[in-house]
């Protein structure tokens, strides 16, 4: 057993053994079709998107990534996702990667006299990393975002399902 465990440990820091935090910051655009379980009518909602993140992981290699969303609509969205990502290094000047994670979310109705509702996800995506430099980089990506929302108490609705494309561009820091 001692040797299961000092070989997971071996190997986990030869993954992350050039593995560097890092932050950023960037803006998007989303476009969103809610589903209405009860109905066959469909909402589509596009809307502009802020998110920070910090992450620890390498920019050719693994890596895990925590962000906060605030997502400009009516009602307001604020999102927290967690993202396994992995990058590859095809000695291109660009990094591309993919991405797998997990959300919760909050939709705001505090202007109405409704019930705030929250929401969990599920996030796939794809995109590139855009070196500038040892520390820095741009990033462009492309994520869906499958949401499921918690049934309102006072309604006989059904809970509703959304279906999201989200373009992103940002900025990102690695230390």
């Amino acid at each position: 057993m001692r040797k299961i465990i000092l070989l997971a440990l071996l190997l986990s820091s030869l993954a992350f053994g050039e593995s560097k935090v890092y932050m950023g910051a960037g803006y998007g655009s989303t476009n969103t079709q809610v589903n209405h379980a009860d109905s066959s009518t469909q909402e589509e909602i596009s809307a502009d998107l802020l998110r920070v993140k910090i992450g620890y992981g390498a920019r050719d290699a693994y890596g895990i990534e925590f962000s906060l969303d605030y997502i400009n609509s009516d009602p307001k969205k604020y999102a927290f996702d967690v993202a396994l990502i992995k990058a590859f290094d095809w000695n291109i000047y660009v990094n591309p990667f993919i991405k797998a994670g997990f959300g919760a979310g909050k939709l705001d109705n505090s202007e109405n006299a409704e019930k705030s509702l929250t929401y969990g996800s599920f996030n796939i995506g794809a995109g590139l990393y855009v070196p500038i430099g040892e520390h820095f980089e741009a990033e462009l990506s492309y994520e869906y975002k499958n949401r499921s929302y918690e049934k309102e108490d006072d309604s006989t609705e059904q809970s509703r399902t959304s279906h999201a494309n989200v373009v992103y561009v940002g900025f990102n820091a690695r230390f």
